[in-house]
């Protein structure tokens, strides 16, 4: 197995992103080669001040950066040499078969659309994230911010590729679903999620429990949470808000543990032609080499297959 990493992605790189990689790499032995994308003499140089060999790793060369703060859009268009599509474009030619990055977000997201591409028949692409569940496990929420504003079908094919996310690589058999809205009654809510309750319930391959209520997230009553990603990416900072500010104030617990997102190290995008990873900007070299185990699990477990043969059936 091949993964590509943008050596040059998030705030804290390239540095961090090497010390990941290198910790990645003493748990995946001879299974994994690690692909780092970047400006090669910069790689070498930080591989260098850390003992390691450039042949440790195989070095993708790319002459340019997307910064954290550059437009999305206009950077993947005018900067095609930049590590985030370099990335993309190993994925997209098969010698890469997943890709991560710390980096710019929403470059992310563009540039999966104009390289990997959207699966033929999904909408719309999403993010999944991670919420911690009160029997010490996570469940996953979907969409956590691709998408501010959908429409119900968007949010019914949310709740069939977030189901095969959390069965074939959470492990959880028949994953229960539940619709994120402000009342458990199927005539609540907003019109969007009216008719998102109707399509959702309407499909067999989803087991679906119906609508929950913000008290919910964090319990056993669903595996996997739909909203829109202007809902989830809200309900997701602020979940992350909790672990820095439990652990200062001494609290210690299994449960709260789940709380520090480095322990998952980034977010699928789900509904996209290969498996593509986004990380936290802040990544530190820990959560980058999760980012990485999650890289290969996802691969290992074929969820792209899965979502492909679900819209091509």
């Amino acid at each position: 197995m091949k993964i590509a990493l943008d050596a040059m992605g998030g705030d804290n790189a390239p540095g961090v992103v090497i010390e990941g990689a290198l910790l990645a790499k003493k748990s995946f032995a001879d299974s994994v080669q690690i692909i780092l994308v970047g400006n090669e003499e910069v790689i070498k140089a930080e591989l260098a001040k850390r003992g390691s060999s450039e042949h440790d790793f195989a070095i993708v060369h790319a002459s340019e950066v997307i910064g954290m703060a550059e437009h999305p859009a206009k950077a993947v268009a005018q900067k095609q040499d930049s590590s985030i599509v370099v990335g993309y474009k190993l994925l997209m030619a098969g010698k890469a078969d997943a890709f991560c990055s710390a980096g710019n977000t929403g470059a992310m997201l563009v540039a999966a659309m104009f390289t990997i591409k959207t699966i033929e028949g999904v909408i719309r692409p999403g993010i999944a994230g991670f919420i911690p569940k009160t029997s010490n496990r996570y469940g996953v929420l979907l969409d956590v911010g691709a998408n501010a504003e959908v429409k119900p079908e968007v949010l019914a094919q949310f709740a069939l590729m977030g189901s095969f996310y959390a069965q074939y690589v959470l492990g959880i058999e028949n994953p229960k679903v539940g619709l994120l809205n402000l009342g458990e009654e199927q005539e609540k809510g907003t019109a969007v999620l009216q008719a998102s309750h109707q399509l959702i319930k309407q499909n067999s391959k989803v087991n679906f429990v119906g609508n929950i209520e913000g008290r919910d997230i964090f319990t056993d009553k669903t595996d996997l949470i739909v909203c829109d990603g202007y809902v989830g990416n809200v309900v997701l900072k602020m979940a992350e808000s909790l672990y820095p500010i439990l652990s200062d104030k001494g609290y210690q617990d299994s449960f709260i543990d789940l709380f520090n997102w480095q322990l998952v190290g980034g977010s699928p995008i789900l509904g996209v032609n290969g498996t593509a990873i986004i990380g936290h900007g802040s990544s530190s070299a820990f959560a980058i080499g999760n980012m990485l185990q999650m890289s290969k699990q996802l691969v290992d477990a074929g969820i792209t297959e899965k979502i492909k043969n679900a819209y091509c059936a």
